[in-house]
């Protein structure tokens, strides 16, 4: 029984895992560390069948940090979402320029054209402006292994609903600028 166990807290701790370091949202973080909380249940029963006393407490431990994460990526986190796509939406109907959440440039997706070409990870401001310079997009790749980084400026694009739209094509997205992983511009 205590092997059973064991194969369930192994696959449940390496779906977690991945879910959480994919960085796909809070939703997903927050479902992440509910799985890492139902792994965490089966070490601790684990650890009570085969008497062992650091697997039994190490993980009692890690339940509480697991709780507390899907406290605060399902249930903090998510507020804070909501509150910001509830100011998005009374900014819209209120004079004046409408507002959205820079928070949302962390993982909106970019389309040019009406053609989904990446995904924000990143935004570059101005610090006394507090004005958006430029968006990092990344193209292509899997988790992260073989992206390209773009940088899109953003006199170019706009923000429809949790989307970044180009004013442009998708054939000019690929002959922006070619971002180093670790040397964005500074200006």
């Amino acid at each position: 029984m205590a092997e059973t166990i064991s194969w369930v807290a192994t696959v449940a701790t390496i779906v977690a895992a991945f879910m959480t370091a994919s960085n796909l949202g809070s939703r997903i973080t927050g479902y992440g560390f509910a799985v890492f909380t139902a792994g965490a249940l089966c070490w601790i029963a684990v650890g009570v069948l085969t008497d062992q006393l650091a697997l039994l407490w190490t993980n009692v431990v890690l339940t509480a940090l697991d709780i507390f994460g899907v406290w605060r990526w399902l249930g903090r986190q998510a507020r804070v979402e909501e509150g910001a796509r509830s100011a998005t939406q009374a900014s819209e109907l209120t004079p004046g320029e409408a507002l959205f959440p820079v928070s949302l440039l962390g993982r909106a997706p970019v389309e040019c054209g009406g053609q989904e070409v990446g995904h924000c990870i990143d935004a570059m401001a101005g610090c006394r402006s507090g004005r958006i310079d430029y968006v990092v997009v990344s193209e292509g790749g899997v988790a992260g292994v073989g992206e390209r980084l773009r940088r899109l400026p953003w006199s170019d694009a706009h923000v429809d609903e949790e989307t970044v739209s180009a004013h442009f094509a998708a054939d000019g997205f690929r002959r922006l600028e070619e971002l180093p992983r670790d040397q964005w511009p500074g200006r």
